[in-house]
């Protein structure tokens, strides 16, 4: 089994910055490919940024393009979502997700999920 833990969210201003971690546990996910999805108030998750089990490929949703840069550490079994210029319709929960396959932008194509962490911004 894996655990997943997101941290780092918070309120910000628009334009602002943020860095998600997503510490994980129970076993190694330097195998898995990682991904960061969120899902706002009221709307369906949705893929934002993944990154293959090595980090020799990145994969990122066209509204984040520019913006988000997502990163891996497998020798601290973790994965970070570097956000800037964030936008007030970046408001959602950011979930983190591992798939022993490789990396989609499909929900059920995901092994395991994290909590989530809010990321609120404001105009």
């Amino acid at each position: 089994q894996v655990q997943l833990v997101e941290s780092g969210g918070g309120l910000v201003q628009a334009g602002g910055s943020l860095r998600l971690s997503c510490a994980a546990s129970g076993r190694t996910v330097s195998r898995y490919g990682m991904a960061w999805f969120r899902q706002a108030l009221g709307k369906e998750r949705e893929f934002v940024v993944g990154i293959s089990w090595n980090g020799g490929s990145t994969y990122s949703a066209d509204f984040v393009k520019g913006r988000f840069t997502i990163s891996r550490d497998n020798a601290k079994n973790t994965v970070y979502l570097q956000m800037n210029n964030l936008k007030p319709e970046d408001t959602a929960v950011y979930y983190c997700a591992a798939a022993l396959r490789r990396v989609t932008a499909r929900v059920n194509d995901y092994d395991y999920w994290g909590q989530g962490t809010q990321v609120t911004v404001s105009s």
